[in-house]
């Protein structure tokens, strides 16, 4: 795979332009269709929101703080790596979803939740936003970016970005999967 970094880039603002349509639809719900259940096993709209903020409260902070203190300059290519490729791919949604394990700290269920949770959903897409138009100042290849295995597992800024919105994109499915489910 062979993209330019400008083409990731403009690719990865819209599908977080796409969330942001998709989290302001959800807003016009009521909070309990949000929080409805097709058993106790299955996670809720706002469980699936839930889920995706607490990523975000992890790689958000990490993204930002790296791109503020690189010296790179930007490539007119980005080359994704072998396991930022992998990890990113893993994330894409499937006609069928694949279940994965959660990290328990990141498994919202059972919490309870309200509108604040799409609020901070909200305001975390504007973050990846302006950290998109600020990734396009630095190199997508060079800066690492440690992830939620641990510090000595790293990705490269582009495929972080990927994973963090395909991983995103991954459960708005299921969010609208658990919507259609209510509604039969």
């Amino acid at each position: 795979m062979k993209i330019t970094s400008e083409g990731l880039i403009s690719e990865l603002i819209e599908l977080t332009r796409q969330h942001i349509n998709q989290a302001e639809h959800l807003n016009l719900k009521p909070i309990n269709e949000l929080n409805w259940k097709p058993d106790e096993n299955t996670w809720s709209v706002l469980e699936c929101i839930e889920h995706l903020n607490l990523y975000g409260d992890f790689y958000l902070p990490e993204i930002e703080l790296k791109i503020n203190r690189s010296k790179t300059k930007p490539e007119i290519h980005f080359k994704p790596g072998l396991l930022g490729n992998y990890f990113a791919k893993s994330m894409l949604p499937k006609e069928k979803l694949n279940k994965m394990k959660t990290f328990k700290s990141k498994n919202p269920n059972g919490k309870e939740l309200n509108e604040k949770t799409l609020e901070r959903f909200l305001t975390q897409q504007e973050k990846i936003l302006n950290l998109l138009n600020d990734a396009r100042k630095v190199s997508l290849n060079t800066i690492k970016i440690p992830t939620t295995l641990g510090s000595l597992v790293k990705l490269k800024l582009g495929d972080t970005f990927r994973f963090v919105l395909y991983h995103n994109s991954r459960h708005m499915v299921q969010v609208q999967k658990i919507l259609e489910s209510k509604m039969k």
